[in-house]
């Protein structure tokens, strides 16, 4: 048989190459995924991914933490606020209240 005869036969017989293909890869496949090697890297992998996921909470948390300073701050800020507008206005009241009275006073 010549290689050009034997080229020809295995192309008209592609699809079983193609399913034996198929079948050495998940073979090999598994062999390569029972290794070692692999089990070593795939656990070195998982707990990075782990370790990184644990940084990102901690950093989310503190994130968290700080917005919520934030608006504490803000609310008493605006609160503070509203506390000294109320004593000037009270303030503003009583002088009124007092110059009435003292031009009461002069007016008798």
């Amino acid at each position: 048989m010549r290689r050009d005869d034997y080229i020809e036969s295995v192309l008209r017989h592609k699809h079983a190459l193609i399913f034996a293909g198929g079948i050495a890869t998940a073979i090999i496949g598994k062999k390569i995924l029972e290794s070692e090697i692999v089990k070593d890297a795939c656990t070195k992998g998982m707990a990075s991914v782990l370790s990184a996921k644990k940084d990102a909470e901690e950093c989310f948390q503190d994130i968290r933490d700080d917005a919520e300073d934030m608006v504490v701050d803000a609310n008493a800020e605006v609160k503070k606020q509203i506390y000294i507008e109320e004593e000037e206005e009270e303030e503003e009241e009583a002088e009124k209240e007092a110059e009435k009275q003292t031009g009461r006073r002069r007016r008798k």
